[in-house]
């Protein structure tokens, strides 16, 4: 019996209110009352990396960790953070904005409207495009004629198997994305020091062809003392990490479902 509805979207996800700022907004109605009216179910909604940590902070590599930050390599570079053994989510569930820290002065716009975010050089939108963009020019690689004839989705497959099989062009193409992702760790480990960095998400299935350069930029660029109290793994939850995520958002709000059930089952009571 299916109790409750989870959603997971990317965005500024209020999921006190249910309303995703980003997409689907329909004035001050949230996403979350428009599908509970069409379904009956109670409907609970976050953002995608917020569920990604809640995931992990369940089932994952973040269970039994106080303070962990998951990295959700994806279409941008999310964030969700376990604070004190509590999922943080921020003043109004904003928090996490990983992408867009300003890192670069590259002058690319960024999907948020800015110039120079992070994930102008390091999602895998942009590893994806730099792979067509080198096998166009030439490149001597693997990657020779299985790119650009389908999705994004598969191009992306495509260049992690192949680097998963040794190829030198779509290792550098991880590599250069992986140093520049340990770029922005090595200043969320100075203010957060967590006790685990866990890569999650799609990206998280090129296994750890990112760890070497992550691992580089945060000698660079981290004091030693707060790196070597930082264990960096990646996700045995991966891609299904937000499904499951969706999951156990429901399993967090069960008590509210049933105070719910409870309250509508004495309202339909007949009085005599």
């Amino acid at each position: 019996q299916i109790t409750g509805i989870g959603i997971g979207m990317p965005g500024f996800v209020n999921a006190r209110t249910g309303i995703n700022y980003t997409f689907l907004k329909n004035g001050n109605k949230g996403i979350t009352t428009h599908i509970s009216e069409q379904t009956g179910l109670p409907v609970f909604i976050d953002n995608d990396s917020s569920l990604v940590a809640l995931a992990e902070f369940r089932f994952g590599a973040a269970s039994n960790k106080k303070n962990a930050m998951v990295v959700n390599l994806g279409w941008g570079i999310g964030l969700g953070m376990v604070l004190d053994e509590k999922l943080f989510r921020g003043n109004n569930g904003f928090a996490g904005e990983f992408s867009h820290i300003p890192l670069f002065t590259n002058g690319k716009l960024c999907s948020c409207g800015k110039h120079g975010c992070l994930e102008t050089e390091s999602s895998l939108l942009i590893v994806t495009e730099r792979a067509r963009t080198g096998v166009a020019e030439g490149k001597l690689t693997m990657l020779k004629g299985q790119l650009g004839n389908a999705s994004a989705e598969q191009d992306c497959a495509a260049v992690f198997d192949a680097a998963g099989k040794g190829d030198r062009f779509a290792v550098s193409l991880l590599s250069e994305a992986g140093y520049i992702v340990g770029r922005g760790l090595a200043i969320l480990i100075h203010i957060i020091n967590p006790e685990v960095i866990i890569l999650s998400g799609r990206g998280a299935a090129a296994g750890k062809l990112w760890l070497p350069p992550i691992q580089q930029a945060l000698n660079e660029h981290c004091i030693p003392k707060l790196a070597d109290s930082t264990e960096l793994e990646i996700s045995a939850l991966g891609y299904e990490a937000e499904i499951v995520g969706a999951a156990a958002l429901v399993m967090e709000n069960y008590e509210k479902i049933l105070s719910q059930k409870d309250k509508e089952s004495r309202l339909s009571v007949p009085l005599n």
